[in-house]
């Protein structure tokens, strides 16, 4: 018994100490990341499991390198280049961020309302896309930092159920060891297609300056006196790295499971979001079915907050508005109407009937061509002892940033060629 209390104790603290990298890798694999990784799936197999441990190490280090940041400066990614960097640089990544976090808030209620309307046919697609939009607008601006930080960590758990899903079908365990550990690389457009769109929804350019804004969020609003020291800095990387974790462990558990049971039914092409929930009912049985669908829309209201208040981040610092998910909309009104601004036109995509499956895929192949330019400012900053101080990245951080800048480059240039090859 008393072994049981000391284990419980143990969780509860480990609970306390995730936070915003716990938020940040679950958020990646929102109903954008899902889809991804379905398509993945039942496109290839389980040709590419072997993505998710080899981006493990690249996006834990770079989300590690955007968290230090923002602890070290006390501000966000945007606030730091503007401070010490081009206007032009500035600019250019507001541009760029601004279509690509719009497009994957679009598909993400798109496909919320898809997965929705298949629990509940009499509900037009359209309706469950106004609600869901609605609801979270008011949950957002409603709720101060701490309370929506609580709802977001609890949402977290949603993604459990993609863990649960592979245990119930027959698998072929030696097979998925094999693919998880020697990397299958098919040399044509297809293919590395959805390589960037699976590297561009992993290494995300809009959860940079989520996580950076995040742990700023985090310190000023901590309800004691917050000391940045070793032990600080040590449960921060502890907080991302599981949190990065988790993110890819769930994101092996859905290749995995499109790749045994879509792929080997000749499903090769998702076209919906509620087309992939709706192909495991008749293989799987309607439990599955149903962990799938409730995924999807556990996951947007978990991701949808994230990407509309990233970009209100990226608006509010490039202008110097009042900012933050503390502040009341009254006091940070162009914050919070940015944020309404992207959630509406992101519903307003869903009636130019634009496939889900498509603008998701679309999205995280723009991710990935963007990143690498990211990534590179990640790496100057943190390697600028006039910004960081005593915290400048060592040795490993370099490497496995470098190697995350050449993976997504090699990815991007190879996807291009193909194009027009």
């Amino acid at each position: 018994m008393r072994s049981v209390t000391k284990i419980s104790a143990k969780l509860k603290r480990s609970w306390k100490v995730l936070g915003p990298g716990l938020v940040t890798g679950a958020s990646d694999d929102d109903p954008s990341g899902i889809a991804t990784y379905s398509q993945a799936g039942a496109a290839f197999g389980l040709s590419t499991l072997w993505t998710a441990l080899i981006t493990f190490p690249l996006m834990a280090s770079i989300q590690e390198m955007c968290a230090r940041i923002g602890v070290v400066t006390s501000h966000g990614l945007c606030g730091v280049l503007k401070a010490h960097y081009s206007r032009a640089i500035l600019y250019t990544m507001m541009i760029f961020s601004f279509p690509a976090i719009v497009l994957n808030i679009g598909a993400d209620i798109e496909g919320m309302g898809a997965v929705a309307h298949l629990l509940a046919p009499a509900i037009p697609i359209y309706a469950f896309e106004v609600f869901f939009t609605g609801l979270i607008l008011l949950v957002v601006i409603l709720y101060p930092y701490q309370k929506l930080a609580g709802i977001l960590k609890w949402l977290c758990m949603v993604l459990l159920l993609y863990i649960f899903i592979p245990f119930l079908v027959k698998q072929d365990w030696k097979e998925v060891l094999k693919h998880t550990f020697v990397p299958t690389i098919r040399w044509d457009k297809d293919f590395f297609e959805i390589l960037v769109a699976i590297l561009g929804t992993t290494i995300s350019p809009y959860l940079f300056f989520w996580q950076a804004t995040m742990e700023v969020e985090d310190i000023a609003n901590a309800k004691r006196k917050v000391i940045i020291d070793k032990n600080f800095m040590g449960r921060m990387k502890k907080d991302v790295y599981l949190g990065m974790l988790f993110s890819n462990v769930v994101m092996f558990f859905i290749i995995l499971t499109s790749g045994v049971v879509l792929f080997k039914a000749g499903i090769h092409k998702i076209e919906t979001v509620d087309q992939a929930a709706s192909a495991l009912a008749p293989l799987t049985g309607n439990v599955t079915y149903f962990f799938f669908a409730a995924g999807v829309i556990g996951t947007g209201f978990l991701a949808i907050p994230v990407l509309g208040g990233s970009l209100s981040y990226i608006v509010a610092e490039t202008f110097n508005w009042r900012e933050g998910l503390n502040k009341k909309f009254a006091q940070a009104p162009g914050f919070y109407l940015t944020l309404t601004v992207s959630l509406l036109a992101g519903l307003c995509l869903d009636f130019l009937h634009i496939s889900p499956i498509q603008a998701l895929l679309y999205t995280a192949i723009l991710y990935g061509l963007t990143a690498p330019v990211m990534i590179v400012m990640v790496l100057h900053i943190c390697n600028n002892p006039k910004i960081m101080g005593g915290q400048v990245n060592g040795r490993g951080s370099n490497i496995l940033g470098g190697l995350a800048l050449l993976l997504m480059t090699i990815a991007a240039v190879a996807l291009v060629w193909f194009q027009f090859h």
